[in-house]
This record gives structure tokens, C-alpha cells and sequence, in this order.
């Protein structure tokens, strides 16, 4: 089949390697479109996240349908449309035409979106789920969300105007962000740009002159900073990035301020499969209930390599505007 891999080099190239055969419990799917991540570029450049590849074909999401199931499958046929997350159970990656996963961490298709739509959801819905359960938010927390019209911001929050939660603070870079995000429902007030003057006491102005309880960060390196700087003592503070700088501890922990870690290798390393299919039906019911809208896509290109590394160069210049990147396979 075709694929894309990490050759010794540490670099992409096309390749054409064997087909997966599924495990007693695996599925094996035919990729209809794949999804991209920061960790996908991360993985490249980043030494702690490449400690996480378990195979040469990368790429972390995707939708398609059910072509063989091993022996031992019970909840999925031939022909059902899924959707998924991967590549830190031991399978191959999404950069390809067919891969093989457990059933365990399968989800049948929302009926009501598009196989593009559906592939832009695993991770960024994943991520957003486990941050907003595990705040354990009421009423009256206020909250700032750094890269708030990326795929897990856009789906936080989401979330967070379906449950009633209104004191929130959102950072943009561009028109186009702070559009999509009035679109999701925030108004001007709530957004504000990162490239303005001022832009902690904008951030602090936003909150009525006040720091915020919570400050959940999806950029990190110098928002990392910024956020330690806007939080209030014994705050709270949500890293999804792994990329706090020295100054951002020093200050967070002077500050006595909580740190939550948010990571979905949490659950593969302990075999929680459960927790993936779990969230994936509950993104389902979500979407299918019209209770959330489905992502805002930009289709890249075909299952290429330039298609890969377009959709890593616009990641990592922030310029996806609020829209996922997807490819498709056929």
C-alpha cells in the first residue's frame, strides 16, 4: 500500500509498504481521509514527542470504512463507516491507505457528517473532553484559553457554551480567528489578539481587571509566560503542549498555582482502552444531537507527501484560521 514514513534519516518520503493484516481484535480500515495535529510536525522536531512513535507511518486520526475484522471482533461489520484515533496503541499511523486497530478504540461514524468532518474530531474532540471533565468547572470560574480557534480550542469551546459556561477569554492571531470564534459564539469582548499592544492588560480587562482562575494553554513557549503572568495565586493552570518555558514554572509555582497535565498517552500506557471509544461515542451523541457542530474544514490535497508537509507548515505558522486540515485518501 501507500504511505508515508519516517525513514532513518528522521525524514517523510512516499514509500510503498505491506498492508496491515488485523490481530484477532483489530480492524482493518480503509482510510477515506486522515487528520493533522501539531504532534504531527512535533514528533519531527520534538524530542519528547518523538519518544512516542511507535511506528514509521505517523499521522494520529482518520475516518473510513471496515474492509476485515480479526475473529474475535463483536461490535463492528464489513462496510461500517468509523472514525478513530491512533498511533500510540501499536498501530501503523494514518499517512496511508489502510490501517489495522483495535475495536476497542473504534467508533461507528456520527450518521449526520461527512467522513472530512468526522476526521477532524478524534484528537482535537478527545483533548478538549478530557480538559473540560476534569476542571470540574462551575459557574463562576473565569477562564482564559490560549489558541482558542485551533481544533481543540474550537471544540472546548464548544463545549463550554453548551454547559451555560460563559466567563471565558480567548486569545487570537488573525481577523479569521476572531470570526470563527464569534461564529462559535463568543463575542468581541471575549476575544482578544495576541499581536495587540498591551496585551496582558487587554487579557486582564477582559476578566474585569481581574486574573483568571483558570488558564488553559494550547500554544505554550511564550503564552506559557503570558498565561503564568494573567493567573490568580492558587490558580489553575491546564498544559496540553508540553512547552512551558523556565520563566513559566518559576512563576507558576511561585504563584502556588495547580498544574494539570492533559494527555491522552495517559490511557495507552495503562491499556484504558475504554477511555477512547468512551469519548469518541460521546462526541457522536454530541454532534448527532446537534448539541455541538461538526469542525470547519481545508482539504489539503490527496495522500502525499507535499500534502503532509503543507499541512505541517501551515501547523506550525498558525495560520489554520479555525479550520482543521485533513487529507484524503481516495
Amino acid at each position: 500500500m501507500k504511505a508515508i514514513i519516517l525513514n532513518k534519516n528522521n525524514q517523510l518520503e512516499e514509500a510503498f509498504v505491506e498492508q496491515p493484516i488485523p490481530k484477532s481484535n483489530e480492524l482493518l480500515i480503509k482510510i477515506i481521509a486522515s487528520g493533522f495535529n501539531p504532534i504531527d510536525y512535533q514528533m519531527l522536531e520534538n524530542e519528547l514527542e518523538r519518544k512516542l512513535i511507535s511506528s514509521p507511518i505517523l499521522g494520529r486520526e482518520f475516518s473510513g470504512i471496515v474492509i476485515e475484522k480479526g475473529e474475535n471482533v463483536k461490535e463492528f461489520n464489513l462496510g461500517d463507516e468509523v472514525f478513530c484515533g491512533s498511533g500510540s496503541m501499536g498501530s501503523n499511523g494514518s499517512y496511508a491507505e489502510y490501517i489495522s486497530v483495535p475495536e476497542e478504540i473504534v467508533a461507528l461514524k456520527p450518521k449526520n457528517i461527512s467522513f472530512e468532518e468526522a476526521t477532524g474530531l478524534p484528537s482535537a474532540g478527545l483533548t478538549a473532553l478530557q480538559i473540560y471533565n476534569r476542571l470540574n468547572l462551575n459557574t463562576t470560574n473565569n477562564i482564559l484559553v490560549s489558541g482558542a480557534s485551533g481544533g481543540v480550542g474550537s471544540f472546548l469551546i464548544k463545549l463550554l457554551i453548551m454547559n451555560k459556561k460563559q466567563n471565558i477569554v480567548a486569545t487570537v492571531g488573525n481577523a479569521e480567528s476572531k470570526s470563527h470564534l464569534n461564529n462559535i459564539g463568543l463575542n468581541d469582548s471575549q476575544i482578544i489578539d495576541y499581536n495587540s499592544t498591551n496585551f496582558i492588560k487587554n487579557l486582564l480587562r477582559a476578566n474585569n481587571n481581574s486574573p483568571f482562575d483558570i488558564g488553559i494553554d494550547l500554544v505554550g513557549n511564550k503564552m506559557s509566560e503570558i498565561i503564568a503572568e494573567t493567573l490568580k495565586t492558587n490558580g489553575i493552570y491546564v498544559d496540553v503542549t508540553a512547552l512551558t518555558t523556565t520563566n513559566s514554572r518559576e512563576n507558576l509555582f511561585n504563584n502556588g498555582n495547580s498544574i494539570i497535565n492533559i494527555s491522552n498517552y495517559a490511557y495507552s500506557s495503562i491499556k484504558d482502552y475504554a477511555y477512547y471509544k468512551k469519548g469518541l461515542e460521546k462526541i457522536t451523541e454530541l454532534l448527532e444531537k446537534k448539541s455541538i457542530t461538526p469542525p470547519n474544514y481545508i482539504n489539503i490535497g490527496q495522500l502525499s507527501l507535499e500534502s503532509i508537509l503543507s499541512a505541517h507548515e501551515l501547523l506550525k505558522n498558525n495560520l489554520t484560521k479555525g479550520n482543521k486540515l485533513i487529507m484524503k485518501h481516495e
